[in-house]
């Protein structure tokens, strides 16, 4: 590790997470993702549940950046959270891998298309950096860490439509070689358009 300047508020580090360790600093988690997607405050509380049972399903992996004490010493009960990042592998019996099945069939993917992108491949669930520390490539790196040694062909995620994708979150996803799977997509019990991307792995 990097040795901390005086009078410099350290860096943030990339460091992976447990089960234990997550679900110890869920809150810190939510609240960053809740701020990073501009959610109203008390999305949390009906997130949580699912990001813990999402801790249980196989392949389930996470990192998350946080900010060393002024010594560079980090302790995971309390560092500051700055951004986070999991997922796991994808199944049939899954909700997300059923919607975007239907939305490739629907979008003209083949049949047997379909089926072989999705017979093997990682489920990135959540990314998010805080707005304060984004600009620094933290988003890159969490990439990076989490697919690194995945056994998966492929990597999917969902993220907002949003236009000319003229944001930090689609310009990280072109970056890295993200491709389009499915545009414009509305998941069940959603109004808003999501676009589905993918890459062959490794990276």
């Amino acid at each position: 590790m990097t040795a901390v300047k005086p009078n410099h508020t350290p860096a943030p580090v990339v460091v992976d997470l447990s089960v234990t360790a997550l679900r110890s600093r869920l809150h810190d988690a939510l609240a960053v993702y809740v701020t990073a997607m501009d959610y109203p405050r008390g999305t949390e509380q009906y997130r949580a549940p699912m990001w813990t049972e999402h801790t249980t399903r196989s392949g389930w992996q996470a990192v998350a950046a946080v900010v060393p004490d002024d010594s560079g010493h980090i302790d995971l009960r309390s560092a500051p959270i700055v951004a986070i990042a999991y997922g796991y592998r994808g199944a049939a019996h899954q909700w997300w891998h059923q919607q975007v099945h239907s939305g490739m069939r629907r979008s003209g993917w083949p049949e047997h298309s379909a089926r072989d992108l999705l017979s093997d491949y990682f489920e990135l669930t959540e990314l998010h950096v805080h707005p304060a520390a984004q600009g620094r490539g933290i988003g890159s790196t969490l990439l990076t860490r989490l697919l690194q040694d995945r056994p998966e062909r492929a990597v999917l995620l969902s993220t907002p439509e949003v236009e000319r994708e003229e944001n930090r979150a689609w310009r990280l996803y072109r970056r890295q070689g993200f491709t389009d799977v499915v545009r414009d997509f509305v998941f069940a019990g959603d109004t808003r358009p999501f676009a589905i991307l993918g890459r062959r792995l490794p990276m």
